[in-house]
């Protein structure tokens, strides 16, 4: 960062932290204890698609390299496209395999930087649940390098649970890094889980 960007007030972006996504696994007991939400098994990553034979090669290596996991029950590892014209991977473990869905999400992230695809990359998420139904996605901004809950409101239409965002980011101030910036904390409608 340079004087000229000192003197205009730009700020030096925050470097991508994979490793922020193993904090996961321990901040969900925190997150049931203070909100009573436990993890659903589902996961996914997303990222801006890119065509190419080059993009669709790592989405393979990604897929049969999760695929291939021995331990893993249940639907395999699929690659769904949404209506804006991203990308998810999305992984299923059960939900007492937290840290496996963690690791998957940062294996997938790490081999899309690995083969230059880092800048595609949006937002991991996992999803959890309460007792009452209600769904909460606990998302990290790859490029922001800090995560921000994401409550859906049940029912028709798009609308969020904004009360239940702001006190699940109480809950969670000193377990996960969250983002303190709220006008980053976007929907996302259309996300594998919803």
């Amino acid at each position: 960062m340079g004087l000229l960007d000192i003197l205009l007030g730009r700020s030096k972006p925050v470097a991508p932290d994979l490793d922020r996504l193993f904090a996961l696994p321990s901040a969900a007991p925190a997150l049931e204890a203070g909100a009573g939400f436990t993890p659903t098994g589902l996961g996914a990553v997303c990222f801006a698609t890119v065509q190419g034979s080059d993009s669709e090669q790592t989405h393979r290596e990604v897929q049969a390299l999760l695929d291939a996991d021995t331990e893993r029950t249940g639907p395999p590892v699929r690659l769904l496209p949404d209506r804006h014209g991203y990308s998810w991977l999305v992984s299923h473990r059960a939900p007492d395999r937290l840290p496996l869905l963690v690791d998957e999400l940062h294996a997938v992230n790490s081999a899309m930087e690995v083969n230059g695809f880092g800048p595609q990359l949006l937002c991991s998420l996992a999803w959890f649940e309460d007792r009452r139904g209600r769904r909460l996605a606990l998302v990290y901004l790859y490029k922001r390098g800090s995560f921000y809950p994401f409550a859906p409101l049940p029912g028709a239409g798009q609308r969020r649970d904004d009360a239940l965002e702001l006190q699940v980011r109480a809950v969670l101030a000193d377990d996960l890094p969250t983002e303190p910036d709220v006008g980053h904390w976007s929907p996302l409608w259309g996300a594998p889980g919803l």
